[in-house]
C-alpha cells in the first residue's frame, strides 16, 4: 500500500473525485480519509501521472 497526501478535500464529493481519479489510473483498493487528508492505495503508477490526475480533480498533491 502506498500512501500520500491531498489538499482541498472537504466533503464526500471531494473525496469520491479523488478515489474516481485513482482508480481511473488503474489504481486498486483506494481509501480517502477525508479529515486527514490521507490517501491510500494499490499498485504502480508514475508521481508525476498521479500528481496530473489529482490536479485535474481539482485538488491538490502535497
Amino acid at each position: 500500500m502506498h500512501t500520500i497526501q491531498v489538499k482541498g478535500m472537504s466533503c464526500q464529493h471531494c473525496q469520491a473525485a479523488v478515489k474516481e481519479a485513482l482508480e481511473e489510473l488503474g489504481l486498486t483498493q483506494v481509501e480517502v480519509d477525508l479529515k486527514t487528508g490521507r490517501v491510500t492505495y494499490s499498485g504502480e503508477v508514475e508521481e508525476q501521472a498521479l500528481r496530473d490526475a489529482i490536479e485535474e480533480a481539482g485538488y491538490e498533491l502535497a
